[in-house]
């Protein structure tokens, strides 16, 4: 049987050059980065080696670059770290479809007494600026809002946002987990003061992640130990993870272009072949302003979920929603925020390319997918009503 992967919004296989890059420093070169032997000035070495191929890709300084965990902990490190800084400023904005790095991190400082304001979305899932506009107050410490939404695909009018923030004097953090390596990514065009990055998300190890923070952003630490990173991120460093982090978003940028062209190409195709085949299929995002690799599909008539399992037995691995609470029946509040009809939110599918998906990999999982489609549709009532 055909084992075709094509869920790269939720992880990524690491890249064998990214391995060869990292197994070093799982044995011979094991040393703690803070010990002032040999073996530590390797490790060293290596860190502020990663920390300036991190830096280059998204043109920053290497002291702007803090090493962290994952996406989750840089985006809680943005929103929990300004708040401290000013006491008399509680007010967050963002949108309400962040990834619940992001919303939950929101909600638990709701429950602390800060307010936050979640700015809707058009049905293409772009942010409404007059809305964000309106929402700023003298008391409002940042604003938080995603590059390009995971779900869907969209991505976010960055430079505007931006613009907003510093006119009226606030932080703006940028969730961009899905965006480094797939579309240019430059922190100085962006105009952000702080953007999150996730290693497994561009064939990097998993439990690696940086946040970058632009000279002169105040932030506080959520994490307190041994002053590593600046002081902004206490605890050992993930020597291993943090040179796969290195070494994939060196790689990421060298093969941006040809990547995204090719994902891109296969989007295409996948869209309009569906769409050729199937009646009744709505495209969810922006038609164009999206991640060359995402296709975010709802099929009335049909349950995402019986059409993410007849998938996988054929082979074919797919989402119905963020990876991150893929395993919950409740709604997407990305497509909630939409507004689609429920039957479009219930039936959606997130098919998610990568570099290593082929032309032969989208022949056969639109072929899947119509059969499959079909099939369920024959046996739903409210098809045949």
């Amino acid at each position: 049987m055909k084992r075709i992967y094509m869920d790269h919004s939720a992880t990524t296989p690491v890249d064998p050059l990214v391995v060869d890059a990292m197994l070093p420093y799982f044995s011979e070169m094991f040393g703690n980065s803070s010990s002032l032997h040999s073996f530590g000035m390797e490790a060293a070495e290596a860190l502020a080696r990663a920390r300036e191929q991190v830096a280059e890709a998204i043109g920053a300084s290497p002291e702007e670059i803090i090493f962290t965990s994952g996406g989750t902990e840089s985006d809680n490190l943005a929103i929990r770290g300004v708040i401290p800084h000013d006491a008399g400023k509680k007010h967050i904005i963002t949108s309400v479809i962040e990834h619940p790095a992001v919303l939950n991190t929101c909600a638990f400082l709701e429950s602390m007494g800060h307010d936050i304001t979640y700015v809707p979305v058009d049905a293409d899932g772009i942010i409404d600026l007059q809305e964000l506009k309106g929402s700023i107050r003298d008391d409002t410490v940042l604003i938080s809002v995603m590059h390009a939404n995971n779900e869907v695909g969209t991505i976010q009018p960055i430079e505007e946002i931006a613009k907003i923030a510093k006119e009226n004097d606030i932080y703006f953090h940028t969730d961009a987990v899905q965006t480094v390596g797939k579309v240019p990514v430059n922190v100085d065009d962006l105009g952000v003061d702080m953007l999150s990055i996730s290693s497994h998300k561009i064939h990097g190890p998993k439990g690696a992640g940086a946040l970058y923070v632009r000279k002169g952003t105040v932030i506080e630490p959520i994490v307190f130990g041994g002053n590593h990173e600046r002081g902004l991120r206490s605890g050992t460093e993930n020597i291993p993870g943090i040179v796969g982090l290195g070494k994939a978003m060196s790689l990421a940028s060298e093969l941006l272009g040809t990547d995204a062209k090719h994902m891109q190409e296969m989007r295409d195709s996948l869209i309009s072949r569906v769409f050729d085949a199937l009646p009744d299929v709505r495209l969810n995002g922006h038609p164009t302003q999206r991640l060359p690799n995402n296709v975010n599909l709802s099929f009335k008539y049909v349950e995402g979920e019986s059409m993410l399992m007849m998938l996988d037995m054929k082979g074919i691995a797919v989402s119905t929603g963020s990876a991150c609470s893929s395993k919950s029946m409740n709604a997407s509040h990305v497509l909630t925020s939409l507004k689609l009809e429920d039957d479009y939110i219930h039936g959606s599918l997130r098919i998610s390319l990568g570099k290593e998906n082929t032309m032969e990999d989208v022949d056969y999982v639109v072929e899947s997918l119509k059969e499959i489609v079909l099939k369920l549709r024959e046996m739903s009532p409210l098809s045949n009503s």
